[in-house]
């Protein structure tokens, strides 16, 4: 089986360029990977990050889909809990009208950010911290396509005048919470496992597939695994790449938050960790794909037999760009 091979970027700010060039080396890559053949690109929404630089993805996506010729372009995802469900179809609906069969919309649960932001995003209203997730992503699903019931109070509101291309829809999801409603309601469904691994098993698509079936959707459905993934020409390159990754992630776990550190700063400060944080940066290691081309594309040959999938898409997050981009071009040579 061959795989499909797709990008999340979630705009990193590199240590090796200034803050504000970020948004700029997500068209720079966007454009190469374009080149090399990944089959899509979908840009991710954070919020007053240090790490990533992209809290509107719908302007990214436009951007991207207008430099590029050939990648499905689209949002990995937009945070629903933060927007109209009107809004967002508004927006992507242009969107695919613009650039006809290319767009995706992901959605997904969680904020993108912290509770005073949410808080920002919703003043004067309430955040809703997601209690509305459901509702909204039906909201959603019904303005894109048109499918209000007759006699609900949204039915005769027209998204777009005539529309004949509307965005594929995705949810994301990194441990099942979501596969069932996304099944249920006609969304793809695209399994997060660079954010928990230890709780994205197969057996989710399986129910996703089986809400689907049952609501009854007449279109194909797709399915995507994201993984964390850093390629080099060798292993111990790759994994000195990976640590600045790494270390964000387990900083994150234990409530620090600085700018990315450089692979050397990471290896310095493992050594000097105790044992106990060492053994939780080295369990977050070893949930990411790193190694050569050959090392990775086995273990994503692997994942794909395991969770029955033809497409993988991969976070790759490093210190340098140039770093990023040779990942990216490395294991591109398998396409």
């Amino acid at each position: 089986m061959k795989i499909k091979l797709s990008v999340v970027d979630q705009t990193p700010v590199h240590g090796s360029h200034s803050k504000k060039d970020a948004p700029g080396l997500t068209v720079e890559l966007a454009k190469l990977c374009d080149e090399l053949n990944y089959h899509r690109y979908w840009v991710a929404e954070h919020h007053d990050s240090v790490h990533f630089a992209n809290p509107c993805p719908e302007i990214l996506v436009a951007h991207l889909a207008s430099i590029t010729q050939r990648m499905k372009i689209g949002s990995g995802g937009v945070m629903l809990s933060n927007y109209s469900p009107l809004k967002v179809a508004e927006c992507f609906s242009m969107l695919a009208s613009l650039f006809p069969g290319r767009i995706d919309l992901g959605v997904g649960r969680a904020p993108g950010g912290s509770a005073i932001t949410s808080a920002a995003l919703a003043f004067p209203n309430k955040a809703s911290n997601g209690q509305f997730y459901a509702e909204q992503a039906d909201l959603l699903e019904s303005f894109i396509h048109g499918s209000f019931k007759s006699g609900h109070p949204f039915s005769t509101i027209h998204v777009m005048p005539e529309v004949q291309d509307v965005p594929d829809l995705w949810m994301l999801g990194s441990s099942g919470g979501s596969a069932e409603l996304a099944g249920q309601l006609g969304y793809h469904l695209a399994l997060a496992r660079f954010i928990d691994s230890e709780n994205c098993h197969p057996r989710i698509f399986d129910a996703h597939q089986k809400a689907w079936q049952q609501a009854g959707h007449e279109r194909a459905l797709q399915r995507m695994l994201a993984i964390a993934c850093i390629c080099a020409e060798t292993e111990e390159e790759a994994k000195l790449r990976a640590g600045t990754a790494v270390y964000r992630k387990f900083a994150t776990q234990i409530g620090e938050r600085e700018d990315f550190l450089t692979p050397a700063q990471v290896r310095d400060r493992y050594h000097a960790m105790p044992a106990s944080h060492q053994a939780m940066f080295d369990h977050i290691e070893a949930s990411y794909t790193i190694g050569t081309p050959e090392q990775c594309w086995a273990e994503m040959n692997q994942l794909a037999s395991e969770f029955k999938i033809d497409e993988i898409s991969l976070v790759t997050v490093t210190h340098s760009q140039v770093d990023r981009l040779d990942s990216y071009r490395l294991l591109a040579k398998n396409l």
